[in-house]
């Protein structure tokens, strides 16, 4: 599983997230004050999301291309609320606990978290093997629940993780319910390389998308992690879907066999959930 790096002021990333702020709170002169405030607040939180840790004053403000002395303000007042925590020395910020509430609260209340929730655990006890639930959020894909494998693994979770969709099972079963023309649309010509694996080819994951919606299921060859295969399969509950269910083995554990059984068991997985979510 990877991490997300610092992303630049001169990266695609902060270079939307900036234009992001200036198209929703208006801009230019004049703007509500209020909707600007409330815009930069979200984009703080999610800077704090995709990078664990604490963090100086001068490198959130360098990161975000923020006023120093309201980014101040802004962070004191969340601090003051819960939303933000601090060091000791109250000059370094991270993410606060009333976040992790508020992400819980989506997870308790999604419907189809609730309703996949037999088959995921049908699913792991079929498999064996690490169960996700994900959700596609622009070129990304969520983790919304996980069942561990039953095999000795380092423990972690992924709910709440945000990883490329280009570079997941998940992803792939998930773009591969859109037209060529929206995946390119969606899609820089060049994609991030995760691992040595990871296709970086628009085009090329184009040709796969092709073969995925042929044959049913998606496959991430390390692509996102050293040592993992993963399968995954769209929940075709929503055209194009949003949702998928993904099944991770280590390489050195997958046999021919394994492989089928584990493919047969995301095809009944799906069969199930198309049931369970057919009214949302």
């Amino acid at each position: 599983m990877t991490t997300a790096e610092p992303v630049s002021p001169q990266s695609p990333e902060a270079a939307d997230s900036a234009a992001g702020v200036a198209d929703v709170a208006g801009g230019g002169p004049g703007a509500p004050a209020a909707v600007k405030s409330a815009v930069r607040t979200v984009l703080l939180l999610e800077h704090f999301a995709a990078r664990p840790g604490l963090h100086s004053l001068a490198d959130i403000q360098h990161d975000l291309s923020l006023p120093k002395s309201s980014l101040y303000m802004l962070l004191r007042t969340l601090v003051n609320l819960g939303w933000v925590e601090t060091d000791a020395t109250g000059t370094r910020y991270g993410i606060g606990v009333r976040a992790l509430l508020v992400g819980s609260s989506y997870i308790d209340g999604d419907e189809v978290v609730a309703a996949a929730r037999p088959t995921l655990d049908r699913l792991s006890d079929d498999t064996t093997e690490t169960i996700h639930l994900a959700r596609m959020d622009g070129t990304s894909v969520v983790y919304l629940a996980t069942r561990q494998s039953q095999h000795y693994l380092r423990p972690f979770t992924r709910v709440g993780r945000r990883l490329p969709v280009h570079s997941t099972a998940l992803g792939k079963a998930l773009l591969a319910t859109h037209s060529d023309e929206e995946v390119r649309a969606l899609l820089p010509r060049r994609l991030e390389a995760v691992t040595e694996h990871t296709i970086t080819d628009r085009e090329r994951l184009v040709d796969e998308l092709a073969l995925v919606r042929e044959q049913g299921y998606a496959v991430d060859r390390e692509e996102n992690t050293l040592g993992l295969r993963c399968f995954g399969v769209a929940v075709p509950y929503r055209t194009p879907a949003r949702d998928a269910v993904s099944c991770s083995v280590p390489v050195a554990r997958l046999t021919a066999g394994h492989e089928q059984r584990i493919k047969a068991a995301l095809f009944e997985a799906r069969d199930r959930l198309s049931v369970a979510t057919r009214r949302m």
